[in-house]
């Protein structure tokens, strides 16, 4: 049996009801009391990675030794000192909880980034494209990167850069488009990636798994596309008129999906255009999509 311990909120739920319950054993961490329910593949426990001593039961005996790490924390904010506490330093609070012995037989800890680490590039961005830590998000989590690769063996510690979320309950450009508050950017540098979220989770189940992982792999879809045009589609398929063009600095990039897609994950949404015709074809045929 193997104990995976989750660091975060939705994504880390949807890899554990990915995962065989007659194989794996799920706890996760939360700083506010949580009660699981019948359904809950998660057994949580109350815990502040700020706060070293709610951090003991690791080490304790009161839990099974953890063997896996899915590390995907959510920031309270977009501040420098939130993602700084919560990546670097939070995770490496963590990995300093574990016992010498459970470090020693951990076999995996998947860090869940972001894309962010690069900069605007009309160019295919891939794991070897030289990062930029152009800001505070960026820095964080090479930093984290950085604490993971220090502490943890090769092959032990991988990280997984993903590109921007969509999903069930992720409707904020809709409703934004929906809202006529989306400025669609012209100009080169500006691409559109996504990822629905259970792919991300598909590819967090993976790589907990894959034998001699990469340390490093991007997480995203098969499609690209410029933003403005992706803005344009969705907005067709919602019934609502196109975003208003402005030009803008670069500030987006082409991601490649080619080193995940190789390890064997493949996704089952490879064009986030498709899920958002389903979604919103079943919403105008009055079907309630959770």
């Amino acid at each position: 049996m193997n104990t995976l311990l989750l660091v975060g909120g939705d994504l880390c739920v949807r890899t554990a009801k990915m995962l065989d319950p007659q194989q794996w054993h799920c706890i996760g961490l939360r700083r506010r009391h949580m009660v699981s329910g019948p359904d809950d593949p998660v057994t949580w426990y109350r815990a502040d990675l700020q706060d070293p001593a709610s951090l003991s039961f690791l080490r304790d005996g009161a839990v099974p030794e953890v063997t896996h790490i899915l590390y995907a924390p959510s920031p309270d904010s977009r501040t420098s000192a939130d993602y700084a506490s919560v990546y670097p330093q939070g995770l490496s609070r963590l990995l300093s909880s574990l016992s010498a012995s459970c470090l020693g037989r951990l076999q995996r800890c998947v860090l869940v980034g972001s894309s962010a680490v690069w900069g605007p590039s009309d160019e295919w961005v891939d794991e070897g494209s030289p990062v930029q830590a152009t800001n505070f998000r960026a820095q964080a989590i090479l930093d984290a990167e950085a604490a993971l690769n220090a502490m943890l063996p090769r092959g032990v510690g991988v990280a997984l850069r993903l590109s921007g979320l969509y999903g069930p309950g992720r409707m904020y450009l809709v409703n934004g488009l929906r809202a006529g508050k989306v400025i669609a950017p012209e100009g080169p540098g500006h691409w559109a990636n996504r990822i629905h979220i259970d792919d991300a989770a598909r590819a967090c189940a993976h790589l907990l798994t894959l034998r001699e992982p990469e340390p490093v792999y991007i997480g995203t879809d098969d499609h690209p596309t410029q933003t403005a045009e992706f803005y344009e589609a969705v907005a067709k398929l919602a019934g609502v008129p196109a975003p208003q063009r402005q030009p803008k600095s670069p500030e987006g990039k082409r991601l490649s999906n080619a080193r995940l897609r190789a390890s064997g994950w493949a996704p089952a949404w490879p064009n986030a255009l498709d899920w958002y015709a389903s979604e919103l074809g079943a919403l105008k045929g009055g079907v309630d999509v959770k």
